[in-house]
């Protein structure tokens, strides 16, 4: 039997493509990549959200540059050429025959026209002050896309961790109910035990291999979708590294956290910068109510010259400059509930970005309370595998002497290892946690 139960363990390890540290089978199809937490953040930056972010920041830095050019002279060239029919002269009446009056059949004319804006009521500068504050829009929105595929990586390569320690456990356990079924088998064929005794143990067996296969394919699950976010081939299998963040933490008072959401907060630094716009927005349509004030110029040539009398079969140049200025009279009535509409999105994005301070506050809180919680489920968890170690030894020790049932050897087995896989889960939700309090906080 225990020969049977060896080989499920191995063709368990095999359904996944994995096999545990030390077993000298080794079945890979793809090689190893052994990556530290750091590392998949590092590549994070491949995800396709934040790719997309990234050629939207760099969208709206050209938009900046499309504002200033605004800024340059506007300068038009035409060309025209044309053929003219001879000119009918109605010196008789529109029912009577008319003269020809001989025109030149052919014109020409080539020019030139430039425009400089002088005054506008400042909107060029305000536009561009809009694109900039577009730009920073972006920039926060990629920073903040990245903090959060970086958080999902780390809930990816957590849960990678968490179920490679679930599996090393369930196969150390695996190997000592082994050793432990022997030793119940001995007892029945010295007439000790029942039957039924071997056939409990035989069953709690194999759920455990049942499990195992279970644990595996949560395992190439995790880190699928980890592939798959950071941008790595789908079939790339990842080796986390068992290192755990807690032992190296410093944590600050919940209103350190406060402050830092205050100033770093994705957040809150968009919905800055989008009252920000709100504000331009205003002013831009408030700057309709102004006068445009700038310098012209044009030259052209023309043939034939029928610009002035009398005229000639001849080629002529002429030109203009100076200052043009104008004023929409209409814009003053028409302008005003467009400004008026403005004002109130304006105050509407004040209140929401209020509201988006208090609900950063609100989540700093929660992720902080949560983070203390999951510090102490860490150590309430240690404390209990040193009850569940115990009552283990002191069961089977009155097991073997006869003086338990095997309902409780098992029982005690089934809460050590519950208690052990407590501990694991507790450790990687704290670092999670923690995880989540730094992305909430601006600083992951």
């Amino acid at each position: 039997m225990k020969s049977h139960y060896t080989l499920s363990i191995i063709l368990a390890l095999l359904f996944s493509g994995q096999v545990s540290r030390g077993n000298p089978l080794q079945v890979d199809s793809v090689s190893n990549l052994p990556l530290t937490l750091t590392q998949v953040w590092e590549q994070a930056v491949h995800s396709r959200d934040v790719q997309i972010k990234e050629l939207k920041l760099q969208g709206s830095g050209e938009q900046i540059k499309d504002a200033k050019a605004d800024r340059l002279p506007e300068i038009n060239v035409e060309g025209e050429y044309a053929r003219i029919t001879n000119m009918p002269v109605y010196d008789n009446g529109i029912f009577h025959s008319p003269s020809q009056f001989e025109v030149l059949h052919s014109t020409y004319t080539v020019g030139a026209d430039v425009y400089f804006n002088l005054y506008n009521g400042n909107k060029t500068n305000i536009e561009i002050a809009a694109r900039k504050t577009e730009n920073k829009i972006a920039a926060e929105q990629r920073n903040l896309t990245l903090s959060e595929t970086k958080l999902r990586a780390a809930a990816y390569y957590l849960d990678m961790q968490r179920t490679i320690i679930f599996r090393d456990l369930m196969l150390k356990d695996i190997a000592a109910q082994e050793k432990q079924l022997l030793q119940i088998k001995a007892l029945k064929t010295n007439g000790v035990v029942l039957k039924s005794d071997v056939l409990r143990a035989e069953l709690k067996l194999s759920k455990q291999q049942l499990s195992l296969v279970q644990l595996n394919n949560d395992l190439a699950i995790a880190n699928e979708k980890l592939n798959i976010l950071i941008g790595l081939p789908k079939d790339q299998r990842i080796v986390p590294t068992r290192t755990s963040v807690l032992d190296s933490l410093h944590l600050k008072s919940n209103q350190d956290y406060l402050s830092a959401a205050g100033s770093n907060a994705y957040q809150i630094r968009i919905s800055e910068q989008e009252t920000e716009l709100k504000k331009l927005q205003l002013k831009n349509i408030r700057a309709n109510v102004s006068p445009k004030i700038g310098l012209f110029g044009m030259y052209k040539y023309s043939y034939p010259q029928i610009f002035l009398y009398p005229y000639s079969p001849y080629l002529y140049g002429i030109g203009m400059g100076g200052i043009k200025a104008s004023f929409s009279i209409s814009s003053i009535y028409h302008n005003s509930h467009k400004a008026q509409v403005a004002k109130l999105e304006y105050e509407s994005q004040e209140i929401e970005h209020a509201a988006t301070q208090d609900n950063i506050n609100q989540r700093v809180d929660e992720a902080y309370r949560r983070f203390n919680e999951a510090l102490n489920r860490v150590e309430v968890s240690k404390t209990n595998i040193e009850q569940a170690t115990e009552n283990r030894r002191i069961v089977s020790n009155t097991y073997f002497n006869q003086t338990s049932l095997i309902t409780d050897l098992l029982d005690a087995d089934t809460q050590l290892l519950q208690t052990r896989f407590d501990l694991a889960a507790a450790e990687i939700a704290a670092q999670l946690q923690y995880f989540q309090l730094q992305n909430i906080t601006g600083n992951l």
